[in-house]
């Protein structure tokens, strides 16, 4: 036998072994495909416990956007001895606020993300990177991908969810080609990426923005992004018409700035339709059907109505409006406090956060409004710790939005907040309508003292 017979012989046999051994097991029954290996620590499953509970007060806190990292952070400097717990299902953070210039890379990537594992190092809390699969609140326990945690506290900081069901009940198939095609890019994951892609490789056509019924995260956004696809489109002499179909009768906030931007600055580039409330889409055929008109496009960003994320609806916190007897799509809560009114261990803060006045109804579903909350519930339950009843607190608001990159100007709006003698939280609303590059830098500067706020 020569060396080439040898090495075919050798290898010959290898895999006749490994055939032999696939065969055999082939005609094994299913538990002794699952041999008994003890995993690698890292590895863990939702049956085991996560971590085992000390002494210590346990602080959960489900979701590490704008809210989540506010609360943890604060929580370790106002609670040094409580237990904190970040649980996120997302490697890194990046930001929604500011992702409009990015878009458009008027911003670099770096600006938007950040460290959660360093910042939970350098301020003593827990991150632990899991999908969370379920909240069981009679027992006060989280189960997650990895395990399940009990909490003595828990604050959910669960963003928005899109509400595709609105449009297309229980098709799937309407659903996931819809996401996949256009997505709206409004929970912070993989859209914003394959809508910059989109954006940069677009050729000239029809492109469509649908505008979800308040209330919506971020109100003023979606205008921005309008303005900023057009300035990209205008500066890059690409052929083109924005078309915002907008679920309201007029654009809110900052309705004379963005109506100015519009005429003055994309007047052959952006089409502002209001009333078009969404009766058909049909992402195969790019057709969409509205109250105010029918269209078709070459691309679009399709924005279904916003509710409160799912771990909402996980733990059983939706409210429901009293008349109808259905769901209102966001989290009950006591209006001041921040804790479901049927649970005053469990919190809810940011974008999922329902009904908080009867002369505005809800507080804006935006970043600031979710670090201030972040912020607020920090301090209530370090009171509540120390043996002291908490005082209220209440946040504020504000908002930059860029309309054009060239100059750079932007517009901004301020909410400031207050309790009445009735007791009611009512909201003032300051809307700056004129174009300036003074905002576009206190813009900058607002982000960069957030993201101190929160992981410097």
């Amino acid at each position: 036998m020569n060396r080439r017979q040898f090495l075919g012989a050798g290898i010959a046999a290898g895999t006749g072994s490994l055939l032999g051994a696939c065969a055999s097991s082939s005609t094994n029954s299913p538990e002794s495909l699952t041999p008994n290996v003890a995993k690698p620590f890292l590895i863990g499953s939702s049956t085991d416990t996560l971590l085992t509970k000390g002494k210590a007060t346990r602080i959960v806190i489900a979701g590490g956007g704008w809210g989540g990292s506010t609360a943890a952070k604060h929580l370790r400097q106002l609670a040094p001895e409580a237990e904190v717990i970040l649980l996120e299902r997302n490697p890194v953070f990046f930001s929604c606020p500011i992702s409009n210039k990015w878009l458009v890379d008027m911003v670099d990537t770096s600006f938007l993300i950040h460290d959660y594992l360093a910042t939970s190092q350098k301020y003593g809390y827990k991150f632990i990177q899991c999908e969370i699969l379920d909240i069981d609140r009679s027992i006060r326990k989280v189960v997650t991908s990895l395990g399940s945690i009990d909490y003595d506290f828990l604050i959910i900081a669960p963003g928005i969810r899109y509400n595709y069901e609105a449009w297309f009940g229980n098709d799937r198939t309407m659903i996931d080609a819809t996401k996949s095609k256009f997505p709206a890019a409004y929970i912070p994951n993989h859209e914003h990426f394959n809508l910059k892609k989109a954006i940069h490789s677009f050729k000239g056509g029809d492109w469509v923005m649908t505008l979800p019924p308040p209330p919506q995260r971020c109100p003023p956004s979606p205008y921005e992004r309008a303005c900023m696809i057009a300035w990209h489109f205008k500066t890059n002499k690409i052929k083109a018409k924005v078309t915002i179909l907008d679920h309201k009768d007029d654009v809110r906030p900052i309705n004379l700035g963005f109506k100015r931007a519009f005429k003055e600055l994309y007047k052959d580039y952006i089409e502002y339709v209001p009333n078009a409330h969404i009766q058909e889409i049909d992402p195969f055929n790019k057709t969409i059907k509205t109250a105010a008109g029918d269209m078709k496009f070459d691309h679009a960003v399709l924005m279904a109505p916003h509710q409160a994320g799912d771990l909402i609806w996980k733990t059983g916190g939706i409210g429901v409006n009293p008349t109808t007897g259905k769901a209102t799509g966001w989290a009950e809560v006591d209006n001041k406090m921040l804790h479901l009114k049927k649970d005053d261990r469990v919190y809810v803060i940011g974008d999922a956060v329902g009904l908080v006045s009867p002369q505005f109804l809800f507080y804006p579903k935006s970043g600031h409004i979710a670090n201030r909350h972040g912020r607020i519930v920090a301090k209530y339950i370090a009171e509540r710790l120390a043996g002291r009843n908490p005082e209220v607190s209440l946040p504020d608001n504000l908002c930059y939005m860029m309309v054009n990159g060239t100059p750079k100007e932007a517009l901004n709006v301020q909410f400031d907040y207050k309790i009445n003698e009735k007791g009611i939280i009512e909201q003032t609303q300051i809307d700056y309508n004129d174009r300036s590059s003074k905002f576009v830098a206190d813009n900058f500067k607002w982000a960069g003292t957030m993201y101190e706020d929160m992981f410097g």
